[in-house]
């Protein structure tokens, strides 16, 4: 049986779920290959639990964790709306391929348009082909205002104090 919520934090199964996935997903290559610092692993979900603009959602097969997206509010300057950001898409390795990240995806949506967002907005690795398609599927495309000026890329400056605070694990 499949289940899809919005997360509680403050339940200890669903705080344990998030730090699982999390983790997971960090160790695999398309994380980095590298799992959680110990200062994300014991405050990731009471950190994002502090957040009114974070949105965690979860996926269960069987009451097993099974997938997790998290998403951050934001806001388009261009639209005076504001936009939902899925910052972290993970199913784990065994629910693979049997729709998880598509209904992830569905939930973030029914959240976004809950807070009138504009739109969703995503970052995917160049590599990452097999979720590319995955969004592109579900209706994902390329950032561009003027085809002639291309495609928006996606940057990051690390900054110190929070790269020393949380071991290198601010992605």
């Amino acid at each position: 049986m499949m289940e899809i919520v919005q997360a509680d934090l403050s339940l200890p199964a669903h705080a344990q779920a998030t730090i699982q996935l999390m983790d997971a997903y960090a160790l695999d290559e398309m994380g980095g290959g590298q799992g959680l610092s110990d200062y994300v692993l014991a405050n990731l979900p009471s950190e994002l639990a502090k957040r009114k603009s974070a949105h965690v959602i979860l996926a269960f097969v069987d009451a097993e964790p099974a997938g997790l997206v998290v998403c951050l509010e934001g806001f388009s300057t261009f639209a005076c709306q504001p936009l939902l950001n899925i910052h972290d898409v993970i199913v784990a390795s065994p629910y693979r391929r049997r729709g998880l990240s598509k209904l992830l995806l569905h939930k973030a949506e029914e959240i976004a348009l809950n807070l009138g967002c504009c739109k969703l907005t995503l970052e995917v690795l160049e590599g990452n082909h097999v979720a590319q398609s995955a969004y592109k599927a579900f209706g994902f495309k390329g950032y561009e205002l003027n085809p002639q000026m291309g495609k928006a890329l996606f940057w990051e400056k690390k900054l110190t104090q929070v790269a020393d605070r949380a071991k290198s694990q601010c992605n």
